[in-house]
């Protein structure tokens, strides 16, 4: 009777540590389809794209604007954390000779869409100003948002 016991002991401690593995990488195949949120969008002015990335902030006001073919300038903030995002701003500005012209802001609230592969947000946005009406074309992706 006692071998039969140190068998089934064994057999329990297998099972034991299968399951505790097959534990361990479903949280880390959670954890990296959802990693923390990431906001991607593709700018373009006069035939040149630039990808600005944005991950979430508690304070939006100290996030910079960059500059786009010194045309332009675009701002994206999302605030929040890795586990929530609170709200996504865009802002668009003609880069006049006095200051920055505010052209487009657009904000965006939860929820947001949870998929495994960056989600559009934006579709693509044709924005025109300034005295020749020049156009910058824009578009932005959400990544990472947890469900």
């Amino acid at each position: 009777m006692a071998y039969g016991s140190c068998r089934i002991r064994a057999m329990d401690h297998l099972r034991l540590r299968h399951l505790a593995t097959l534990a361990l990488a479903g949280l880390l195949l959670n954890s990296t389809v959802f990693a923390a949120p990431l906001l991607r969008c593709h700018v373009t002015y006069a035939g040149s794209t630039q990808t600005i990335e944005a991950s979430p902030v508690t304070d939006p006001y100290p996030v910079a604007s960059m500059e786009i073919g010194g045309r332009f300038r675009f701002k994206a903030v999302m605030v929040g954390d890795a586990a929530h995002v609170d709200y996504i701003k865009l802002y668009t500005y003609l880069d006049a000779r006095r200051q920055p012209l505010l052209i487009q802001e657009t904000k965006y609230l939860p929820p947001f869409r949870v998929t495994a592969t960056p989600s559009v947000l934006t579709g693509e946005q044709h924005l025109y100003a300034g005295p020749a009406e020049r156009e910058l074309i824009y578009s932005c992706t959400l990544e990472g948002v947890e469900p």
